[in-house]
């Protein structure tokens, strides 16, 4: 049974059990305090803190796993991705005090203190670019830093950087940025059992991922118009074209489309006299 390691609270917690379940695996427990769980018959489900993830994978605990990448790098632990799983975007970034004369990365001088709960990245980071600073590690919230004047910049994790400015704070850079990951141990063999269960496991989610922010569209239009239907909607191997029972000069076509630009595709294949448009999501995806 392949063992698979999944943060055990939060925003990466949730989003997690809600990609799981739309491949067919829902994460079921009995209690929220669980600490693990079956996920059919092929998959155990071992719950943790995200931190904790690169080292369960790294040790052996688990085959796999689903953490941040941000967190993996802060491990230094030799696991690797096997599948971006596309939420959890973030960025790790510098900031300083917003009447602070440090206006980018650039600007930090030697000596400069920099508080962060990321330490390890921190300082590679900068030693890359050959700046001297003090690393000054803490645990919680790293806003505060600055207005305590323990650090004259702070690097820490944002989404929005809402709470760096709601904290009188402003971006000078990125140091990195994340999204969560399947990960595997770098040199990690399994038998082939696990490693059936492993490649079923990476095509369930890949197959939901690659759906997501995707519809399903169809619409009767002229075949004279063929030639343009095709620029409006290219589908991922060009649209499906199918003759239609008693319809005349008119073919129907399928595709799969963005969502994101489903309206001006609508509005484009109305103006080429289209009709019977129908838009429906799309579950699993697979190329």
């Amino acid at each position: 049974m392949l063992k698979i390691a999944l943060p055990n609270k939060g925003r990466l917690a949730d989003e997690t059990r809600e990609l799981f379940g739309d491949a067919g695996l829902p994460v079921l427990t009995k209690s929220d305090r669980a600490l693990s769980a079956s996920l059919g018959d092929e998959f155990e489900a071992l719950f943790v803190r995200a931190q904790d993830i690169p080292e369960f994978v790294a040790d052996g605990v688990a085959d796999v796993g689903v953490t941040g990448w941000d967190l993996v790098c802060e491990s230094e632990r030799p696991v690797e991705r096997r599948l971006d799983l596309g939420f959890g975007d973030c960025r790790l970034v510098a900031a300083a005090r917003d009447d602070s004369v440090i206006t980018d990365i650039d600007g930090i001088v030697g000596g400069s203190r920099v508080a962060t709960s990321y330490p390890k990245i921190t300082r590679s980071f900068f030693e890359a670019r050959s700046q001297n600073v003090e690393i000054v590690p803490i645990s919680g919230a790293a806003e505060i830093a600055p207005l305590l004047g323990i650090a004259e910049v702070i690097v820490d994790i944002t989404s929005t950087g809402s709470t760096l400015k709601v904290n009188g704070l402003r971006e000078i850079g990125t140091l990195l940025t994340s999204r969560a990951q399947l990960v595997t141990r770098c040199d990690g063999v399994f038998d082939r059992e696990k490693s059936d269960a492993l490649d079923s496991l990476v095509m369930a989610l890949d197959s939901v991922v690659r759906a997501r922010g995707k519809r399903y569209l169809m619409a009767n239009v002229p075949r004279r118009s063929l030639d343009a239907v095709k620029q409006i909607i290219p589908g991922i191997n060009g649209p499906t074209v199918i003759d239609i029972l008693n319809g005349g000069d008119r073919v129907a076509v399928h595709a799969v489309v963005d969502v994101r630009a489903i309206y001006k595709t609508i509005g484009a294949l109305k103006s080429l006299d289209a009709t019977g448009i129908l838009v429906t999501r799309v579950e699993r995806l697979l190329p």
